[in-house]
């Protein structure tokens, strides 16, 4: 018998949704940061194994829509729930917990969806909570537990259907990365609102023979986050682009000169026609 679906990797921003999924996919598919909102687009990440292939989808924290950008992230997160065999709810264990997590835990149950409660920090566990399980992508703490679990909620079948070839990870083209291994890099780099108000656009992509020359634009709100974006003498867009630089040659095995620009479109967030071109739909 052969095993195949998605997983919907739900859960409030900082649960531990694309640490998980790295984790389990053995490659970096999803950004990383611990600022709230990193992840913005639904992102599969895909595991083949002998006889399995899940696909996992991670997808933007659940939070209250106060953007239009944040109404995109929604909807995204209501896709996922939507074409999941199961969906994987993970609860920051080092948090009291949520009474409207809960409810919303409740409700799809009700609603007849396949719903595995994981606690996502059980090195930092303070609450308690009838959990599925506890784990910890950090020590590796019953990630091996979790998999079986998550192997025995979905379809079976007598062929091997599996929608993927098994050397794929991931959906998404190396673009796509390149955009978010930069704005991962501002993620890092810079402090308090200004990460939020920032998005990536890959203007130049060329492969030559021994190096691949990328030209990215860097979108932020305020003509003020330009100045704090770039630093003093460029200092601040340096280090950016050193970090990013590093991370998309290890993704792409080439060498890499990157030049970033930073632009200001004002409250970018809110309108739909620049969200559309930025490819937030």
């Amino acid at each position: 018998m052969y095993k195949f679906g998605f997983v919907a990797v739900l859960g409030k921003p900082n649960a531990g949704k694309s640490t998980l999924i790295n984790k389990l996919v053995g490659a970096k598919v999803a950004i990383v940061s611990n600022k709230p909102q990193t992840t913005r687009d639904n992102i599969l990440g895909i595991l083949n194994g002998e006889n399995y292939q899940i696909v996992f989808v991670d997808t933007p924290g659940i939070h209250k829509a106060t953007s239009h950008l944040d109404k995109i992230m929604m909807k995204n997160v209501r896709s996922a729930k939507a074409g999941a065999d199961v969906v994987l709810y993970l609860l920051d264990t080092s948090c009291k917990i949520d009474e409207q997590e809960i409810e919303h835990i409740q409700k799809m149950r009700n609603d007849g969806i396949q719903v595995i409660v994981a606690g996502s920090k059980s090195d930092k566990k303070r609450f308690d909570f009838d959990y599925d399980i506890i784990f910890s992508s950090l020590t590796n703490d019953k990630i091996n537990e979790l998999l079986k679990i998550i192997l025995s909620k979905l379809p079976s079948y007598k062929e091997k259907n599996f929608l993927y070839d098994k050397d794929e990870l991931t959906d998404k083209p190396v673009k796509f990365f390149v955009a978010e291994y930069i704005r991962e890099a501002v993620l890092k780099v810079l402090k308090k609102e200004v990460p939020h108000g920032v998005a990536v656009v890959v203007t130049k992509y060329q492969e030559k023979l021994n190096i691949i020359e990328i030209d990215a634009d860097i979108i932020c709100e305020k003509q003020s986050h330009k100045g704090i974006i770039i630093g003093k003498g460029g200092e601040t867009l340096k280090k950016i682009g050193s970090i990013a630089r590093i991370n998309c040659e290890e993704l792409i095995n080439k060498k890499i000169m990157l030049s970033l620009y930073v632009k200001v479109e004002d409250n970018w967030k809110d309108k739909p026609n620049k969200l559309s071109d930025l490819g937030y739909r």
